[in-house]
């Protein structure tokens, strides 16, 4: 009882921060910040099972899209915010990375269809007739109701690139620590011959991204050995990550039968709820190969020809069988948490059945999901406790160059590359 006590006051707390709005300046992750809003994607037009990244002056487009739970349209407005290569804002303002107006209104959306929950689906795509970048980097994309404009609703990060260089990565599970057992790590090489370097130690950094994850993010600024306009970066302790395991994977593409993952499915008015299968630790198991979108999810009701607007919203629950851990939380991480250690993704230990618990209101579809326990005081998850580490594992890694010469008042994002280790 106590622990189903603390889970309900750090609802509370989080649904009074989500309605106030109140985002911290530094807090540039997506997000969504007010309770109304679910399903965040980002996603490259046409592929959206790539990363979130475009080059500049091609026919790329990125596509923002959400819902809201609400029976009638809500009038937004987003803008665009340039960040830095660790997406700090950075002191350019919107007419140097912007033609156009740096106001757009949501003006794509549609209504639920048949669904239980009514909700409006919305959708930004850029770039379009009103907004197209005119320079490299990362971007933060900010909506907010056209009545508060102060008050942010949700965000979303992406990426463009500019190919003025060129990246490779390779991945290897025969690691400066150990040899075919608990990590992976990267080398990487940057081809400069096509663009002038003033300082190829200070001006070019290197940021390595593994599965979407941010938490563990990591960043070189130095290469360990340039060979003629060969950048090369090897044994150096940021390009070696914990190996992990396989993502696990749900669906519940149907509310009249359970799919995969799913114990039961039961309807309590209004919500249909998923039951999911107790998840037991993997960390003392062998290594089980499946195939997974390394924490991404696919909204999808298996009956319809458009999800977006005919899924319906189920109250997902999920359960862990692990002893209570002493100094760490434990999470729920993949794009459906927009992966963030936060009350609405941190499992709850309940006493009485033995069980971390955590319910979710999830649309339809199908899901990849792991458990990260994050020790106290620490933003860094950690997959050894419930997942295992495993050198097999297959794992997306995000590699994304940036450039700043002296004089120069941003980072130019100026290659980019995905490496799989396993394949």
């Amino acid at each position: 009882m106590v622990a189903v006590r603390l889970s309900v006051t750090l609802l509370s707390v989080v649904s009074a921060l989500l309605a106030s709005g109140a985002v911290p300046v530094s807090d540039t992750a997506n997000g969504v910040f007010d309770p109304a809003f679910h399903t965040l994607q980002v996603q490259v037009e046409g592929d959206e099972m790539a990363p979130p990244v475009i080059m500049l002056d091609a026919d790329d487009r990125i596509t923002v899209s959400f819902d809201e739970i609400s029976p009638e349209r809500r009038y937004m407005r987003y803008e665009l915010i340039h960040c830095d290569s660790r997406w700090r804002p950075d002191a350019l303002v919107s007419p140097e990375y912007i033609d156009g107006f740096n106001e757009g209104l949501v003006e794509d959306y549609a209504f639920s269809q048949a669904t239980l929950i009514q909700y409006v689906h919305y959708r930004i795509t850029l770039p379009n007739a009103d907004m197209r970048f005119t320079l490299s980097g990362n971007y933060l994309l900010r909506v907010y109701d056209e009545s508060d404009p102060d008050r942010t609703l949700l965000q979303a990060r992406f990426s463009v690139c500019e190919p003025a260089m060129r990246v490779s990565a390779s991945v290897s599970s025969r690691t400066d620590v150990d040899y075919n057992e608990s990590h992976q790590q990267l080398t990487i090489g940057v081809d400069t011959r096509n663009m002038a370097v003033n300082n190829v130690y200070n001006d070019v950094m290197v940021s390595i991204q593994q599965n979407g994850r941010i938490d563990n993010e990591a960043f070189l600024t130095r290469p360990m050995r340039v060979a003629g306009p060969m950048l090369w970066y090897e044994h150096q302790k940021p390009l070696l990550f914990d190996a992990g395991n396989e993502y696990r994977r749900m669906e519940t593409v149907s509310v009249t039968y359970p799919g995969m993952g799913v114990e039961s499915m039961s309807f309590a008015d209004p919500y249909y709820h998923a039951t999911l299968y107790t998840d037991l630790p993997r960390s003392g198991s062998s290594y089980s190969y499946d195939s997974t979108q390394h924490g991404r999810f696919k909204i999808r009701e298996f009956n319809s020809d458009d999800s977006d607007v005919e899924a319906e919203y189920v109250v997902t629950h999920f359960s862990l069988e692990i002893p209570e851990i002493d100094g760490a939380d434990i999470f729920v991480d993949g794009d459906m948490t927009c992966r963030r250690f936060s009350p609405l993704s941190r499992m709850v230990y309940n006493r009485a059945s033995g069980l971390y618990e955590l319910s979710m209101l999830l649309k339809q579809g199908a899901y990849n999901y792991q458990y990260l326990a994050v020790p106290s005081m620490s933003m860094r998850g950690n997959t050894a406790i419930v997942e295992g580490n495993h050198y097999q594992t297959v794992n997306e890694y995000l590699v994304k160059v940036y450039l700043r010469q002296p004089g120069e008042r941003y980072d130019r994002l100026v290659a980019v590359t995905s490496a799989f280790s396993g394949r």
